[in-house]
């Protein structure tokens, strides 16, 4: 007999107490172990339209709702007594006649009226809209699609005539009572006029082996299987997965591999995944999953725990370090001793001494600075005639051979001084590291997936080329152009990386609702293409779940802009946001100070987001936009996003040539991206009159508060 779970009471799970929570733990326990158990006490719910709908006793109040067959138990929902059976009473689960997919159908007839929903979207669509935005909210979305097209992406036929009249208004209500599938393909529909449906799966296929059956409903095998589904009720993404994410986790490339997608579509959730399948199918791989920081490799680590309940600490199989972390412990490794890598601030100070002992005076420190950042270094230049050669992208002075010649003296005395001091740039480190393991014949890792790609230095993309296996599955990157917030672009295939037709594109948004999905959307360009050619395109991107416009406010002043935030947070937590989900964020340090105030007015205790691993314990978080990356809140505000600050003045100042204030803004943009993309369902962004140019392309109407 099978034993499933459903997507459905994982999440009314995590709805209920800790009490709660373990005593259906334990009554789902007994249940899989002996289903036969007197102590269960079966009682069938007489009024569901579905006659295989069970109830079972968890506690005096709390009940399991289970769909028992002679084949199979399904475990669909738990809550108190009243509103479990009212759950089962409105559900039947079902066939679907054109798609062949299991569902948990909602019954229409049992359904109270649908009503207008909270929030509304008047904004405009940022691509390519089914519906003109000036057309009027009570004009029907779906005209134009027959009951064929209908059933073809998976509507029951109980909602054919709501959605055939559904609104602007009203979409989203309806939306709600469907299955996923179908409300995503009808997502895509309004916003970008096209409806996709699904391939065809075989009739023989058993309708929960279908490709959207498994997106809500997982076959326990075992009970370390079960463990690992009730363990973390919330995190749907440990349990089920879209059937795009699955194609990718489990499809074999004949080369490097990337997957990418907005923010909040699943990239690092497909990262995870794969790296768990090659643990699960491979006994002898050695496998690094890495990522650009210490905060979101120990996420990694601990989300890739929840996955498979295997701790990296205690396996010999799999690692978890960020970028300089794994090159740190190879160099060790090959070299016997630990590295000495110098700050930014020591190597400005040596290239400044180098300048003044050569009397070099043709360009200035600030370009010196800005040359060995964006190319001597980047591209570890270690002769005259490779600096010679090397590509200059997106440099606006391309620099003749001769003013190279004369320029290049600098760079060598710098590194003499960085060497006599026992002090190495990092990228130094990444290409000793490079160097060493290109020549061995046994590579540190068999597999690696990195999480963030798009942050990937040459240097570091090297490193990670030279330390793995030659295999064709053995490079696996998840990243998005659109979060690039630390690098310049570069040619992957220049190096010998060349993921060209093995890029897959995620378009369904998980974490961010419609609204705030729809307004951040407008910092990025639609279609965004690497330098090698390959194109990520954002048309098309759905977010599943509604939520309120996101807020965007201007103040006269900090002292203003401190109140009207310290209102914002009493009245999430007012209306059940927990201190723990909101998160505050600024540009830079200096604007922390503005933060902490706020917090500590609003009468709770701020957690300073940094490289070490704390639990967020009922405090609100803040940090800078850059510690933003990996996150989720339900509710963040992005604050001291004054003209000055964001985009960041001292950037500005520090470019020394045109080009590099193209990317400067570009990167700036993306920080402000990446940041408001953590907020799942409420957002704002403050500053102080006059606030930062990046506003008026999130929306086309600014609040002022005085």
């Amino acid at each position: 007999m099978q034993f499933r779970i459903a997507d459905t009471f994982s999440k009314a799970l995590g709805k209920l107490s800790a009490q709660e929570q373990s005593a259906a733990k334990i009554t789902v326990f007994d249940l899989q172990q002996d289903p036969s158990a007197p102590g269960l006490k079966f009682h069938r719910i007489d009024k569901s339209k579905d006659p295989n709908f069970w109830s079972i006793r968890s506690n005096r109040d709390i009940r399991i709702v289970v769909h028992k067959t002679a084949a199979s138990f399904l475990i669909c929902y738990v809550d108190h007594h009243d509103n479990a059976y009212n759950w089962a009473e409105r559900r039947r689960i079902e066939t679907h006649p054109k798609t062949g997919a299991a569902q948990i159908v909602e019954v229409r007839e049992r359904v109270e009226e649908i009503t207008v929903p909270v929030y509304v979207n008047t904004q405009p669509q940022i691509v390519e809209p089914a519906i003109d935005n000036s057309t009027p909210a009570n004009v029907r979305l779906f005209n134009n699609l027959s009951e064929d097209d209908l059933l073809d992406i998976g509507v029951p036929s109980d909602w054919i005539f709501d959605i055939r009249q559904s609104t602007e208004d009203g979409f989203f209500e309806v939306a709600d009572h469907l299955p996923d599938e179908s409300a995503e393909a009808l997502l895509n529909y309004v916003t970008s006029g096209k409806l996709l449906k699904p391939e065809i799966v075989s009739d023989a296929i058993n309708p929960f082996d279908h490709p959207d059956a498994q997106r809500r409903f997982r076959v326990l095998n075992d009970v370390e299987e079960l463990k690992q589904a009730l363990e973390y009720p919330l995190d749907q993404w440990a349990i089920f997965l879209h059937p795009s994410q699955r194609q990718v986790v489990d499809q074999k490339f004949n080369g490097p591999a990337r997957v990418s997608g907005s923010a909040g579509t699943g990239k690092t959730v497909v990262a995870l995944h794969r790296t768990a399948a090659i643990l699960k199918n491979n006994k002898n791989a050695k496998i690094l999953l890495t990522t650009f920081s210490s905060p979101l490799a120990n996420s990694l680590a601990h989300k890739l725990q929840m996955l498979t309940g295997i701790s990296t600490g205690d396996a010999s199989n799999i690692t978890v370090l960020p970028f300089q972390g794994i090159a740190h412990d190879l160099f060790t490794l090959a070299f016997g001793h630990t590295p000495r890598a110098a700050t930014q601030a020591q190597i400005k100070a040596t290239i400044e001494t180098a300048q003044n002992e050569l009397e070099y005076s043709e360009f200035s420190l600030r370009f010196l600075i800005s040359e060995w950042n964006s190319v001597i270094d980047a591209w570890q230049i270690n002769t005259q005639e490779a600096y010679r050669d090397v590509p200059r992208l997106g440099r606006k002075f391309r620099l003749g051979e001769k003013q190279r010649e004369r320029i290049w003296p600098v760079y060598v005395r710098t590194r003499k001084l960085l060497a006599s001091q026992g002090l190495s740039s990092w990228p130094d480190i990444f290409g000793a590291v490079t160097s060493y393991y290109a020549e061995q014949n046994h590579k540190p890792f068999t597999h690696i997936v990195v999480d963030e790609a798009q942050d990937l230095s040459v240097p570091q993309l090297r490193m990670l080329a030279a330390i793995t296996d030659n295999s064709p599955d053995a490079l696996f990157f998840a990243g998005d152009l659109g979060q690039r917030i630390f690098q310049e672009p570069f040619s992957w295939k220049a190096l010998g990386i060349d993921i060209r037709g093995r890029s897959h594109t995620l378009k369904v948004n998980y974490r961010t609702s419609h609204q705030i999905r729809q307004a951040v959307d407008r910092l990025l360009p639609q279609q965004v293409r690497d330098v090698d050619g390959n194109e990520e395109d954002r048309r098309g991107t759905v977010s599943i779940f509604n939520g309120p416009s996101p807020e965007i406010m201007i103040f006269d002043d900090k002292e203003k802009e401190q109140e009207g935030l310290v209102d914002w947070i009493r009245l999430a937590v007012d209306e059940n946001i927990e201190p723990n989900e909101i998160g505050l964020f600024v540009r830079s340090n200096n604007e922390l100070a503005r933060a902490r105030a706020v917090v500590k007015n609003a009468g709770h205790t701020p957690l300073e987001l940094s490289d070490r691993v704390e639990e967020r314990n009922g405090r609100i978080s803040i940090g800078t936009m850059h510690l933003a990356k990996g996150l989720e809140f339900k509710a963040v505000a992005v604050m001291a996003c004054d003209d000055d600050i964001l985009p960041s003045q001292e950037r500005i100042e520090a470019v020394a040539d045109e080009p590099e204030l193209d990317e400067v803004y570009e990167t700036e943009r993306h920080l402000l991206y990446v940041a408001c993309t953590r907020a799942r369902e409420r957002l704002i962004a403050t500053g102080v009159n006059p606030a930062s140019e990046f506003f008026e392309d999130m929306t086309m109407k600014t609040e002022r508060n005085h």
